[in-house]
């Protein structure tokens, strides 16, 4: 039995001297790039400076302005499922929301996040988008008032025109608001 023991306390001296080279791990770092990037990553900044210009823009009633950051192909969609295409439909569409039906806009509380999606995992297109929210205080013509949250996805073109909008907002409440009382 000791020759056993002994036995196996020189194989384990043997291996344990063994040069083996050492194994390392890395740890990606913020701000380390890699060769590859995944499918999504945090886009330029200068996207929420554009974003915030339009969003001021729109809230102020300045509908050429804020379509002016606008391919002439957008199409703007809202999660009801209804949806505009084309620069000129926005436009007429919100010029007449905006002198018809809404008499101010005032925005706070926004949330600002500018992606690039170099791996569509659904429906969405490459390349940059910008995700806003933000809450809404609208009064309207009729002398109604509603505070409600939006959620608009934004995805830029390679000339950074918007060529895509899509909104999130419950529009039950905001139909309410208006409509014409009988």
């Amino acid at each position: 039995m000791k020759k056993i023991l002994w036995g196996t306390i020189c194989l384990m001296v043997i291996a344990a001297c063994k040069n083996e080279p050492e194994k390392t791990t890395q740890t990606a770092m913020a701000g380390d790039t890699t060769k590859t990037p995944g499918p999504v990553e945090f886009a330029d900044q200068k996207y929420i400076d554009m974003g915030k210009a339009s969003l001021a823009k729109f809230a102020s009633g300045d509908i050429d302005g804020w379509v002016s950051g606008m391919a002439d192909n957008v199409i703007l969609r809202w999660s009801s499922g209804d949806s505009l295409a084309g620069k000129a439909a926005v436009t007429k569409y919100w010029k007449d929301r905006r002198m018809n039906v809404v008499d101010s806009i005032v925005t706070s509380k926004e949330i600002w996040l500018p992606m690039n999606v170099h791996q569509p995992q659904s429906i969405e297109q490459k390349g940059i988008w910008l995700l806003n929210w933000h809450q809404v205080h609208a009064t309207y013509k009729n002398k109604q008032s509603l505070t409600f949250w939006v959620h608009l996805d934004m995805h830029y073109n390679n000339d950074n025109l918007v060529d895509e909008i899509i909104q999130y907002v419950d529009r039950a409440p905001i139909m309410a608001a208006t409509a014409k009382k009988k």
